[in-house]
């Protein structure tokens, strides 16, 4: 009886389900246990957008760690839960972001749905200590010139070249190389890569697929130096491995960082506080092309990311009339 009034006080006249009124008057029992299990697995139903990697890496350990919260005394609020299964990751890191991330959209659902207490609806707010975002290193084409001269030779090789170059001319993301295809255009074929990066949540939304267009390194004499990049796609020339799904720009790092000349560089990236990363072609890219003076617009869509998104990490690359001034002033 007790339990038929809870479920009819949570019905409410209707205004949700007798099945959802019955769930939530589960939820509300002091004497409440979670099947984290089956949660887990309803959740996954719920996220059908992420792959199984995405899931086993950036999903499942931040899950199990809320399960793990649940043994014995449960926490006292959405707070000291989140807390509990963010502990294993360093404050700060890109992982522990990612969790909490995943970690609060699991929160959210099991809430709204009556799994879980509206009292561990995840915070507002944690504290934390944030570390400072990392300044990606761009490479000059002289650096990137250095570099190809000295990988060795075979053809092993030759395809991490072709796959530098790449990256280099067309900034792309180092999983780009994978989906690179020729399309037919208004103006005849066009190199295209048809990649589509999440952009986060639960609704599946990715970035567009987008038309490339090669800023062409120099040499020292300032020539344009034409490598002849799509005619090789075109004629079946073969890039390198880049592992599985999602892990290009690992497999890319992992060949660079056997390169002495890389290690080097990575050197002198550190010495003006930024860092060498496979995203330092592509950096390149965004730099050259500020220098030109090409529209941020034009720049951002070359590039497959927002306005917003391309200013939050590029900013720094717009010319900036500041020195020209000052040394006006002092002719």
């Amino acid at each position: 009886m007790p339990r038929i009034q809870q479920i009819f006080k949570r019905w409410n006249g209707g205004q949700i389900t007798l099945a959802a009124a019955a769930q939530n008057a589960d939820t509300s029992s002091a004497h409440q246990k979670l099947d984290f299990s089956q949660l887990i697995e309803k959740y996954r139903a719920f996220v059908p957008n992420a792959g199984d990697t995405t899931w086993q890496t950036f999903y499942l350990p931040v899950l199990r760690n809320c399960a793990k919260a649940f043994d014995g005394r449960p926490p006292v609020d959405g707070e000291a839960l989140a807390m509990a299964c963010l502990s294993q990751w360093e404050q700060g890191s890109r992982m522990r972001q990612t969790s909490r991330q995943k970690l609060y959209g699991f929160l959210n659902w099991a809430v709204q749905r009556g799994h879980l207490k509206p009292i561990y609806s995840p915070p507002a707010a944690l504290p934390e200590v944030l570390k400072p975002k990392r300044i990606g290193y761009p490479l000059s084409d002289a650096q990137i010139l250095q570099l190809l001269d000295n990988l060795p030779e075979g053809e092993a090789h030759d395809r991490w070249r072709f796959a530098i170059q790449l990256c280099a001319v067309y900034g792309l993301r180092p999983e780009e190389l994978r989906h690179l295809r020729i399309k037919d255009g208004a103006s005849g074929e066009e190199l295209w890569t048809i990649y589509q990066k999440s952009m986060g949540g639960t609704k599946g939304a990715k970035t567009e697929p987008r038309r490339l267009h090669p800023l062409l390194l120099r040499d020292a004499d300032g020539s344009a130096i034409d490598w002849k990049l799509q005619a090789r796609l075109q004629v079946g020339e073969q890039l390198p491995p880049l592992n599985r799904d999602g892990d290009g720009g690992q497999a890319l790092n992992q060949y660079l960082r056997r390169r002495k000349v890389w290690m080097a560089l990575r050197g002198e990236a550190e010495h003006q506080s930024e860092q060498l990363t496979p995203y330092s072609f592509r950096h390149r890219y965004a730099k050259q092309a500020h220098a030109a003076r090409l529209a941020v617009a034009e720049i951002s869509e070359a590039m497959g990311h927002t306005i917003e998104v391309h200013l939050k990490s590029y900013a720094r690359f717009k010319p900036d009339a500041t020195a020209a001034n000052f040394a006006a002033v002092n002719v």
